[in-house]
């Protein structure tokens, strides 16, 4: 459990220090944010993530995230790393080849990606822990449904909805039971042994 509070730590302590640099650069760091079907300019699927506008903007994901991410380590870290890089990268791409001609940048879609997976649990893994999250959750945070609606011109719907899509899928991927192998018993001879009156 230490270890998943300092995982929950570690992302946000780098996202505070990212938003530090890019307010002494003056903004510069914006750059890196998803930039649509700009050719040579996908590598910001990787960096958009940890730019945020405004220091409103950044608390509101940090609260978020320490809650939804938390409720997605209680799977183990690396269920939780896997996810995240399924729900950043496919996200990302969703954004950069179909949103607005805009700068995307934040972790909202990250964190609309852990909000959808721990709803789609339980429907994937049917376990009651999983399914008792999903109701807590959709208590507390259903109201982000309306996130992956355009709303207001300067949020990013499109990286909640598509992170949405990627939670969702993230779910269905590492929720997949493995095959069953089948090995068939290996029989050795077995070595009998007789009286010796029985020998001929």
């Amino acid at each position: 459990m230490i270890q998943h509070w300092r995982a929950i730590a570690g992302v946000g302590a780098t996202m505070i220090a990212v938003h530090g640099v890019n307010l002494l650069s003056g903004g510069y760091l914006n750059t890196f944010g998803i930039e649509p079907r700009e050719i040579g300019s996908a590598y910001t699927i990787a960096t958009a993530p940890w730019l945020h506008s405004d220091f409103g903007h950044l608390s509101s994901n940090l609260a978020a995230f320490a809650v939804l991410g938390s409720l997605v380590l209680l799977q183990g870290l690396r269920y939780f790393v896997k996810a995240s890089a399924l729900i950043i990268v496919l996200g990302g791409a969703l954004v950069w080849l179909f949103a607005r001609d805009a700068t995307h940048i934040g972790a909202s879609g990250w964190i609309f990606g852990l909000w959808s997976l721990v709803i789609a649990l339980a429907w994937f893994d049917r376990s009651p822990r999983n399914i008792a999250i999903a109701l807590a959750v959709v208590f507390f945070y259903g109201g982000m449904v309306f996130g992956v609606l355009p709303t207001q011109g300067y949020i990013s719907f499109e990286s909640h909805l598509f992170g949405a899509i990627a939670g969702i899928f993230a779910a269905f991927t590492l929720s997949k039971k493995p095959a069953t192998k089948i090995v068939a018993p290996v029989w050795q001879n077995e070595l009998k042994f007789w009286p010796q009156d029985k020998v001929r």
